[in-house]
């Protein structure tokens, strides 16, 4: 499994070349480095591999405050769809990926984070971002850690093993979107 990202608000207009190259390499080139270019080979010789690379709803959705996070998530996607070829197809491979949405990890609400960072742009209380995000969604709350997983578990099972090169949505219906 992959899971790696930074996410920083601010506009098209504040985000530097070094910055989208920064973002680029961690966003994109991971999930490059991250999967074994013989991967699809070591599949087929086990019988059976399965790659589940997590994203965000960004990559669906793009954020105007989070312009170069959104491209590279998207970027992302692209890069998940190109590791199901048919033969890791056949063995039953699956390079898949489930959208969080705004869960609750250490880097959105922890210091410094995207909680902090829109309290900042905004003039709230970081208590104040947290509670309207999770209002924000269809469901009316952020995930729960454990919700995540579950679906990360699923694909990761047998009972998935006709998912190739899905974008599996875990994000509370925050993407109104059928992709």
């Amino acid at each position: 499994m992959n899971n790696v990202g930074l996410a920083v608000q601010r506009t098209f207009d504040e985000v530097t070349d070094e910055q989208w190259d920064e973002l680029w390499q961690l966003n994109v080139m991971s999930y490059v480095r991250a999967i074994p270019r013989g991967a699809a080979g070591d599949a087929r010789a086990g019988g059976r591999g399965v790659i589940v690379n997590v994203s965000s709803t960004a990559g669906k959705r793009p954020s105007g405050s989070m312009p170069d996070y959104s491209v590279t998530k998207g970027r992302g996607a692209c890069r998940s769809r190109a590791s199901s070829p048919t033969p890791m197809r056949r063995t039953g491979s699956a390079a898949t990926r489930s959208r969080p949405a705004r869960r609750r990890p250490r880097r959105g609400l922890g210091e410094g984070g995207l909680a902090d960072q829109q309290a900042a742009r905004t003039g709230k209380t970081k208590v104040e971002v947290i509670a309207a995000v999770g209002a924000g969604r269809p469901l009316g709350r952020l995930a729960e850690p454990g919700e995540i997983a579950s679906v990360i578990a699923f694909l990761c099972s047998p009972r998935a093993s006709y998912v190739t090169g899905a974008a599996w949505s875990a994000d509370g219906g925050t993407v109104p979107i059928i992709v």
